[in-house]
């Protein structure tokens, strides 16, 4: 038990002493974002989103337990309204370490409100999209598939929210977001 505990405290150390854990900027978000809207069914969702919130770098690594964090930005009508930091620990079988990009789409105005009122938490059955840059993707957020050819996934929300990941880096065996913990702070307070 103590190996595991000494494995979360490192690998969380890890994490907040990366560049990963930086503070993301606008201009870092927005390249991120412009490579989400190039793939699977991203377009077709954010031309129906009340907004978004986009996380450039998340660091995830495990042995045992996890844990993971990054920082983006969450959007409005376009508008730049505010970061946001992501937290999460893990706890089952899961080995190695990995970074990747996060979209999350809000269906409405409600969803972004519950988002943004301050911390907000997947529940254990959340599930994200993986996506392949620079390859076409057949996506929902129900599952994913990724190919060379030109087949997209029909347009899906779960609970007013579309989940989406793009691998940067690295290899873990598991990949929830279910656990994640985001904490938002609006530009103007």
């Amino acid at each position: 038990m103590k190996l595991k505990i000494m494995a979360v405290v490192a690998v969380l150390f890890t994490l907040m002493s990366t560049s990963t854990y930086a503070a993301a900027t606008n201009e870092k978000c927005q390249a991120t974002f412009a490579k989400f809207k190039e793939l699977g069914n991203v377009p077709q969702l954010l031309a129906q989103s009340y907004g978004y919130a986009v996380l450039p770098t998340i660091g995830k690594g495990a042995v045992g337990i996890g844990g993971a964090g990054g920082t983006g930005c969450v959007y409005a009508g376009g508008e730049h309204t505010g970061n946001v930091s992501m937290g999460q620990v893990t706890i089952g079988f899961q080995l190695g370490g990995q970074s990747y990009s996060q979209l999350i789409l809000f269906q409405n105005a409600d969803t972004y409100k519950e988002f943004t009122k301050g911390n907000f938490e997947f529940g254990a059955d959340a599930t994200a999209v993986a996506l392949t840059y620079g390859a076409q993707a057949g996506a929902t957020t129900k599952g994913a598939s990724a190919s060379a050819g030109d087949t997209k996934g029909a347009a899906a929300w779960k609970r007013g929210m579309a989940v989406y990941t793009i691998a940067k880096g690295g290899l873990m065996y598991e990949a929830s977001i279910g656990g994640q913990k985001f904490s938002f702070k609006p530009l103007t307070d």
